[in-house]
């Protein structure tokens, strides 16, 4: 037990958030520097190094330049054991994130010092505040002309409605950026462009040592000190518990592309963050020391090696140990199932694990057994809530342009939607399948993956949706009534469950009017 335990204090699983080419990746990337994980650091959109970013591997992400899936990175930092996931900034994969959400114990985000906070922030923020997850706030591109760190500090507060308390201040900003003072540790870290270098650091004894004036100049040192006093007398002094109850987020600034300023969020994070919580299933709260296993599926990726057609479902560890080949039951099935090839990642490349703690992500090779949200325990009834799928906004006919390939275009079509990627709804009325997402970009990405992960052509047609609901009642007689008048637009979804396809919003109020008997939802669970 004891060493469950000292297992559960090492373990730090987060997820970094934030809106597109905020630099989230970037960041990733360099936490993985500092953990060993990796030697060189890839740009991510510099075409002059030739490596791309460690966590886009799929080959549309390469071709982008953006993040269209979560990775799962682990690595040790000292006596950390540190699990990123690195989400996709992109709003159409948003419903991607927040299912990540529900597998870490802390977030950090990423802002853009130049464009501040922006809408997908804010979304990814209220669904930590639901949670109240702790969060760390990086403040990014500060070698770039952008805002006065104090106007940022008050729209983070404003906008994303949490008290923040800077805990490192820059020096300058833009073409004259010299540094950042330490304020968590008390240190100053001089500013060298550099994107493989580690910054040096300046021990200084208090903010007053003459070190200082000598190191920057004495209008820059007098400028830090009154910006540091004007900090002491405004913000209050940081308290971990409000941090962790998420009541105050701690702000660093810094340049992720220079890896300037990570090393100052990565050892302050490792002190300060919170290692794995209880989580709260629908029977009982689960603790982590507990000594049974349990764990969640909160993703399932097809292909993670094209030439493998094959899935891997991501596991949460939530209490216990995790042991390869034991046996395990599937709550949803009944089943009891034995695992040979666990694997933890490194981003694409993987290594298969012997034991897991609670904390860490274990990938499950799939062939088709699971789904968002499964439970695995040693043979208790749980059931882990809170991986809900979205009502899609967009909406279109999928066709097969290749008669031939029907077969993998089923097959490639079936394992996408177990991703969460989208949805699929089969047309009561004339038999067609709609795919329905909650973006258009999301389109593009199932077109490109049936053509280049199965062989498999598809084209899409439009068609005029405003809204899937899912529908029940519990009154036979009124469900038939309404399947009846509304038969053109009644559909099923890829559980078989009733899904009522709204034209209008209009049409969806009168529906709604007309049949107080029915019950009508906008996520899947219910």
């Amino acid at each position: 037990m004891a060493n469950l335990n000292s297992e559960i204090e090492k373990r730090r699983t987060f997820a970094i958030i934030s809106h597109p080419d905020a630099g989230k990746t970037t960041l990733t990337e360099k936490l993985l520097l500092f953990g060993g994980a990796i030697h060189v650091a890839g740009a991510v959109k510099s075409n002059k190094i030739k490596k791309t970013a460690t966590s886009d591997w799929m080959e549309i992400e390469k071709q982008r330049g953006i993040s269209v899936a979560t990775s799962v990175m682990g690595f040790n930092y000292g006596d950390y054991k540190i699990n990123i996931l690195d989400t996709p900034g992109h709003q159409d994969f948003a419903e991607d994130t927040f299912r990540t959400l529900t597998a870490v114990d802390s977030v950090i985000i990423v802002v853009d010092v130049a464009k501040g906070v922006e809408q997908q922030t804010r979304r990814l923020m209220e669904v930590c505040r639901m949670r109240h997850t702790p969060v760390i706030i990086f403040v990014n591109k500060l070698d770039r002309e952008g805002r006065d760190p104090f106007d940022i500090l008050d729209e983070l507060e404003s906008e994303l409605q949490i008290k923040v308390r800077p805990l490192s201040w820059p020096i300058n900003i833009g073409l004259h950026f010299k540094g950042v003072y330490n304020i968590f540790e008390g240190g100053l870290d001089l500013f060298t462009p550099d994107k493989q270098k580690v910054t040096e650091r300046v021990e200084i004894n208090d903010i007053n040592d003459p070190v200082i004036d000598e190191t920057i100049g004495d209008r820059d040192a007098a400028k830090l000190r009154e910006d540091i006093e004007l900090i002491e007398g405004v913000y209050p002094e940081f308290n971990v518990d409000d941090y962790l109850a998420g009541k105050v987020a701690p702000v660093f600034f810094g340049s992720a592309l220079n890896t300037f300023g990570v090393k100052e969020l990565l050892d302050c994070f490792v002190q300060i963050a919170p290692s794995p919580r209880p989580i709260h299933a629908l029977e009982r709260e689960v603790k982590p020391e507990e000594e049974k296993f349990t764990g969640f599926v909160f993703k399932i990726h097809a292909n993670m090696d094209p030439n493998h057609r094959s899935c891997i479902a991501f596991v949460k560890i939530c209490s216990g140990v995790f042991q390869r080949n034991a046996p395990y039951k599937h709550v949803r099935h009944g089943k009891i199932l034995k695992f040979a090839a666990p694997t933890a990642f490194m981003a694409q490349k993987k290594d298969i694990v012997d034991e897991a703690y609670p904390g860490d992500i274990v990938g499950i090779p799939d062939s088709g057994n699971f789904k968002i949200g499964d439970t695995l325990t040693e043979g208790e009834e749980l059931h882990f809530k809170g991986l809900p799928s979205f009502s899609p906004e967009m909406f279109k006919y999928i066709e097969n342009t290749d008669p031939m390939k029907t077969k993998q275009l089923n097959k490639g079509i079936e394992q996408l939607m177990d991703e969460g990627v989208a949805q699929m709804f089969t047309n009561q009325f004339n038999g067609r399948k709609i795919i329905g997402t909650v973006g258009q970009l999301q389109f593009e990405v199932i077109q490109y993956r049936l053509l280049h992960e199965y062989g498999a052509q598809c084209r899409w047609e439009p068609i005029s949706l405003y809204k899937a609901c899912w529908i029940e009642s519990d009154d036979k007689e009124a469900l038939e009534a309404f399947k009846k008048r509304k038969h053109q637009f009644m559909a099923i979804d890829k559980e078989g469950r009733d899904v009522f396809l709204a034209d209008s919003g209009y049409v969806l109020q009168m529906a709604q009017a007309d049949f107080p008997k029915i019950r009508f939802h906008f996520t899947s669970e219910f």
